[in-house]
Parts: structure tokens; sequence; C-alpha cells
């Protein structure tokens, strides 16, 4: 489920993303890889209890059928909701046995969606033997309808069975129910007769079951200590009051200024042309991140997967949902050059520094001191409407225990085409 972003100084308060972070503790992601890198490292003792495990496809893999099924659709966000025809395509993955009993999982992707054209992602597993219903997990368009695009972006509420639920952006199982494998099936949409053609080039998922521990020790030091990466500094605080239509302004932008950070990184940001509509002009980027991750249903900025779905719209970049179970191992991602947006939450002093409390918050990870600390771009940035207060260094115990036991380790990893991911585990490779 999406971070809300929200940061105040006020009591810690939960919210929809709370209730996936306590739930993370006994949960699962998704994620799959098509052919993973063995990694040397092992986990340390007790890793093994955090079951992650991610999958991919692409290339020749991705073999879509023909546009021979037909759906009518209404746009529930549309002030028309008018029924539109639809003829659709399916792909459908292999089934994965994760090799546990899943109980949470996030899909991503990489797809273009010209003109009015659209993709659904669904999942489906097995519990107890018995395939479940299908859960959409996404319904996506890279553009608004005002600007071009098909659809209003937007997860789906109101799925629960007695098996399971999406919350958002996540599939969770209930209570005493697990799912021994998983099935995505993705489905490109056109309006009937169009030629305007979908595509995906990436898809995956992070299926995860978590031990239920309120407190991780301290990772060793990994291979990044003493590196920082030079991520743009980007404050949320700046934004407060824009475009309250998008997620109440920039006071819940955590996510997409995270995400806007690390696009600009890799030199993928929107063009002067593209943000002329922004006013004010400051930091135009984030506001268009925002306009353009937002999910309607949700009515907020932080869904996981459209963020990285919205990163990957830009140039070459990819971008995916996983989670880590150290900060060991987000050394690695560093050390290969590659920040990563991760997603927190905590209480006013729980994290020396901060200066405020979050029931859910997305910052980057951009470094590691000489003596293993995290040094991030945190887009709260103290609360203070400044670019400059953005960079700050945590503890790194105090940091791992505000995401790993909270989010579950979440995080987004987006790189370009060519920059190599580290190697991963051999066994429940999370990436």
């Amino acid at each position: 489920m999406p971070s809300r972003s929200t940061v105040s100084a006020a009591p810690f308060q939960p919210s929809r993303r709370s209730v996936l972070a306590t739930a993370a503790a006994g949960a699962a992601l998704v994620g799959v890889t098509a052919a993973p890198r063995a990694r040397a490292a092992t986990p340390k003792k007790g890793a093994a209890e955090r079951h992650v495990h991610y999958a991919s496809w692409s290339g020749a893999d991705l073999a879509f059928g023909p546009f021979d099924h037909t759906i009518d659709y209404t746009d529930p966000h549309a002030t028309a909701g008018t029924p539109v025809t639809y003829e659709y395509a399916t792909w459908t993955s292999p089934v994965v046995p994760p090799g546990f009993g899943l109980t949470e999982l996030v899909a991503s992707w990489k797809a273009a969606t010209p003109g009015g054209s659209w993709v659904e992602v669904r999942v489906r597993g097995t519990s107890a033997g018995t395939t479940t219903k299908d859960y959409v997990l996404g319904r996506w368009a890279a553009e608004d309808p005002a600007d071009g695009g098909g659809i209003h972006r937007t997860s789906l509420a109101g799925q629960g069975d007695t098996v399971a639920t999406v919350y958002t952006d996540t599939l969770a199982t209930r209570k005493g129910f697990s799912l021994t494998d998983w099935q995505l099936e993705v489905r490109l949409l056109r309006p009937q007769g169009s030629a305007d053609t979908p595509s995906v080039s990436v898809v995956g998922a992070m299926a995860s079951a978590l031990p239920d521990a309120k407190k991780v020790p301290r990772s060793p030091n990994g291979p990044a200590c003493g590196t920082t990466l030079d991520v743009p500094t980007y404050s949320q605080e700046v934004h407060v009051g824009h475009y309250p239509q998008w997620d109440n302004g920039g006071e819940a932008w955590c996510s997409p200024t995270s995400t806007s950070m690390v696009v600009a990184y890799w030199g993928a940001g929107p063009s002067s042309a593209e943000t002329a509509w922004v006013d004010p002009p400051v930091d135009a980027q984030v506001d268009f991140t925002a306009r353009n991750v937002f999910d309607y249903a949700y009515d907020g900025a932080g869904n996981w997967p459209f963020n990285t779905a919205y990163a990957a719209t830009r140039g070459d970049l990819h971008g995916f949902v996983t989670r880590l179970r150290t900060l060991t191992e987000a050394e690695e991602f560093i050390a290969a050059g590659i920040p990563l947006v991760v997603s927190v939450s905590f209480k006013k002093g729980e994290l020396t520094g901060a200066g405020y409390g979050t029931n859910g918050h997305l910052m980057v990870v951009v470094g590691f001191t000489e003596s293993g600390d995290v040094v991030c771009n945190d887009p709260a940035s103290h609360l203070v409407a400044s670019n400059d207060q953005v960079r700050v260094v945590y503890d790194r115990e105090e940091f791992e225990n505000v995401w790993v036991p909270h989010s579950g380790g979440i995080v987004y990893v987006i790189r370009p085409a060519g920059r190599a991911l580290p190697p991963a585990l051999a066994h429940e490779p999370n990436w």
C-alpha cells in the first residue's frame, strides 16, 4: 500500500500505509527474477526468516496474444462516466512458487500507453490447494486524460475476500492464509478499432513473508561505507500548497519528491517545456512527478508501483519495487552507483535528527558514512522549506529499525538500462 507521506511534529497517528507497515511483520511482497545472479555473501543469522523473492520477465518472455477480447470499462474518475469498449490482449506469467508461503505481493512494470490505451495488472495464487480469484493490482496509463491519456490511473478498492485483499498496491493475505505460488496476468487495452497500442517491456513482482519482529539488530557494515552519491536535493516542504488536487500538495509529496530526485540524478527529468504549466516554477519536476504518479482511487501520490512505472517512462530508466532485508543489502546498490527510495515510519524522537514523526514516509538513501551511518536525502527536510535541509545523516541502527520492521524493507530501485544491478543471493533473490 502506498505511503501517504505526511510528516508532522504532532503525535504519531496510523494511516492507510501504516496498516501495511504493521502487517508487514507477517506479510510478503512480490518479486521474482528471471535469472538470479549468485552473490557470494550469505545472509546473517536469522535473515533467512525474512523471506523475499522477486521475479521479472522481459523480451521474448513477454509475448502477448492478439487483441481478440473486448470489455466495456467506465472510468470511475471521469466526469462523464460513459462506458467505452476496449479490445485487449493478454500475457500470463508462469506460475511462480517462491519456496515459502507468501503473505504479500507487489507488482512492477515498464510500459508505454499511447493515446487512449492503458494496461491492467492482475495476480492470482494458490491457497490450501485452491486457486484464488484474480486481484487487480493497478489500472495504469502514463498520462492523465487531461494530457491525452486514456484513463485516470487507479488502484481498485473493495476486492477483499476470505483469502486476501488488496491494500492499494499490495496484495495481502488474511490472517491464517498464505499463498504457495503466484501468477501475474497483464492486459493491454485500447479503444475498439484504435491503432493506439500499449506495450509492456518489463513486468515483475516481489513476494514476501516476514517475521513478526518489532526490532532488528544493526546490520554489518558493507561495501559502500564512505560513499555518497551526488543525488540532487529537493524538499517537499517547498511545495506546500501547490496543486492540492493531487494529494493535498507538497506536504504529502514525499514519494514523488524522492522519485524526482532519483530521476534527476540519472539525468532523465522532465524538460522545461513539459513543466511549463507548473506555477510557481520552483523545482517544477516535483509537481510534474506528483501529477504523473497520482492514484485517483487512493487519492494520493504514494502508490509504490505507480512511482516506479512513472520513472520507467523517463528515457531508458527501469524501475521496480522490492524489499531488502538489511542495510548491508542496501549498501550493495550504493556501491553500484544506484540510490534507493525507501519507505519508513516512526514516532517523533525515534530517528535522531529528523525532528518529526510520520505514519509513512519516503526518502532517498544516497550513501553511507565511513562508520556505516546512513546518508539520506530526506524530502521532509526537518519540516523546513529549504533544499539545503534535505541532506542528513541518520544513525544506522535507528534507521534500520524504522525501515525494516515497519515497511518490511520496501525500496524503489530506479536505474538506467545500462547500469547493472549488484549480484543477488542465489537463494530467494530479491532483485
